[in-house]
């Protein structure tokens, strides 16, 4: 046996990024394998019960699948040089807001980035698409399979709100969140502060993978968004990298007392950008939590998706798919709160009216959701 874990996944996988990006600066020591191979496709795919990426194998040989799962793992494992949890729990919460809203926030525009400009990516996709495909196929059967591959993709962009109606908006939505996210790096090297947190995975996994790789939207963030690209790369590092700005901001997190407004600036863009969609989601979820059996409810049982909720977007209405996902990334949000003291909860609360967000406090499904066997279920 070695001190060796082997990441499944792929280079172009938002979630692959973040469990990658986390190993690397904890210098936990891996190899990486496409998740294409034979055995991902075999004893992979059968451990975790379903085609799923990233899935970690560790050195004794158990599975552990979900990039949010896995990061827990190595930190309940002791790997993190410092915890991706920051020590004041106001923080955490906020921290737990962006996990959420960078993996499944901002899906729109990673998706109308890498799908609607053909002109620009369709080359490096074919290429970043051989990680999923089976070894030793000929031309034609990669090309029938990469067209199989990223026409599903394509569906699933559609199913997050990426229609010719909506292009234009993603657009500029996105161009804004950028903007935002541009303003509050000139004066601190990550999310939080000092250090990169939980909040800063989250973020990374649609800002890198899709976003600063794709040809097109790598191209609108180098030159809109400097300090951005930079941030993806200070994430994937493995080494400490001293510059003007983190020698400024110091190895410690913000005071959650005297948040800027840059940061605010970014709660507030969550709130606009997408509570609605999560307010409409879990309205959906209640509702059909009512016409379930316990039979339905337990994990495996039911797919990615439970249906599909239709709300306003910006001056569109727009159809998404509900995921039970999403209700797990929101639990820990509302967990994080609900173990605050009463003085503490009062503050956020104070924070989070002033920047938009005190609905999302409220959001509870009326079942919560589990994790089992890498399945999402109902408790």
């Amino acid at each position: 046996m070695t001190d060796t874990f082997t990441l499944y996944g792929m280079a172009a996988s938002l979630y692959t990024g973040k469990v990658r990006a986390y190993m690397r600066r904890n210098q936990i020591p891996f190899r990486e394998e496409k998740a294409g191979g034979a055995r991902f496709n075999t004893v992979v795919s059968k451990a975790v019960g379903r085609w799923i990426i990233p899935v970690i194998e560790t050195p004794d040989g158990a599975f552990v699948q979900d990039g949010t799962d896995i990061l827990d793992y190595f930190e309940r494992a002791g790997f993190s040089k410092q915890s991706i949890y920051p020590p004041d729990p106001k923080l955490t919460v906020i921290a737990h807001v962006f996990e959420l809203f960078g993996g499944e926030g901002l899906l729109r525009p990673a998706m109308h980035y890498r799908w609607n400009f053909d002109e620009t990516n369709l080359a490096f996709l074919r290429t970043a698409f051989e990680d999923v495909l089976p070894n030793g196929l000929d031309p034609a059967s990669r090309e029938q399979a990469f067209l199989h591959a990223s026409g599903r993709m394509r569906k699933a962009a559609v199913v997050f709100g990426v229609t010719p109606d909506t292009y234009q908006t993603v657009e500029d939505t996105y161009a804004d969140f950028l903007a935002r996210f541009e303003a509050h790096l000139a004066d601190y090297p990550f999310l939080l502060g000092g250090a990169p947190t939980l909040g800063d995975y989250g973020l990374f996994s649609a800002l890198y993978a899709h976003l600063a790789r794709d040809p097109k939207p790598l191209h609108i963030m180098q030159t809109t968004a400097p300090r951005v690209f930079r941030w993806t790369e200070r994430m994937n590092m493995a080494e400490h990298f001293e510059d003007e700005i983190t020698l400024k901001a110091g190895p410690d997190l913000l005071n959650p007392a005297a948040l800027p407004d840059t940061l605010k600036a970014m709660m507030r863009f969550v709130a606009e950008d997408y509570l609605g969609e999560l307010t409409a989601h879990v309205a959906f979820t209640n509702t059909w939590l009512a016409d379930q059996d316990d039979h339905r409810l337990k994990p495996g049982v039911l797919g990615r998706g439970i249906g599909v909720a239709t709300f306003d977007w910006r001056g569109h209405e727009i159809t998404t798919s509900v995921m039970p996902y999403r209700i797990y990334l929101l639990q820990r949000i509302t967990d994080a709160f609900d173990g605050l003291d009463a003085d503490d909860q009062a503050s956020l609360r104070a924070l989070f009216e002033e920047t938009g967000l005190a609905g999302l406090l409220e959001l509870r499904a009326t079942k919560r959701v589990i994790r089992e066997n890498h399945l999402e279920g109902w408790a």
